[in-house]
């Protein structure tokens, strides 16, 4: 059984989350720039095996588009392009962000590492993972 991997994508950052290899746990695991970010996926896909990859999608409360699903959308035929084999699977991400920045403050973790955007991103994508699990169950 291969890992599943999450992403939170962003124009600059992108955070990632994976899971351990029995798919039982959800842990973030880096901040990557978005244009490294497909070379960063098939160096770990060789090296730890990616079963499945979701990715968060962006909406508004209404369920409409937000600025950021189009750049979303292309970064998902990217992945399928690129990772053909693999299933990407799309979930939910509305209010990740605000999740993680609790999460981040009531798990103690200092004013200043909050501040750092990438923390939240990756922590952001492993919501977004748990949430893909818990949906499987």
């Amino acid at each position: 059984m291969g890992r599943i991997l999450a992403i939170d994508y962003g124009s600059k950052r992108v955070g990632l989350a994976v899971t351990d290899p029995l798919q039982i746990i959800a842990s973030p695991l880096d901040t990557v720039h978005s244009k490294d970010v497909i070379s960063f996926l098939q160096d770990y896909d060789r090296q730890e095996g990616i079963e499945s990859i979701v990715l968060g999608m962006p909406k508004k409360l209404d369920n409409t588009d937000t600025n950021a699903t189009q750049q979303v959308r292309q970064f998902h035929n990217l992945l399928r392009k690129k990772f053909p084999e693999k299933a990407v699977y799309l979930q939910d991400e509305r209010f990740t962000s605000k999740m993680a920045l609790n999460a981040m403050i009531t798990g103690g973790v200092k004013k200043k590492d909050r501040r750092e955007k990438g923390n939240i991103d990756k922590v952001s994508a492993a919501i977004i993972l748990q949430s893909y699990l818990e949906s499987k169950q």
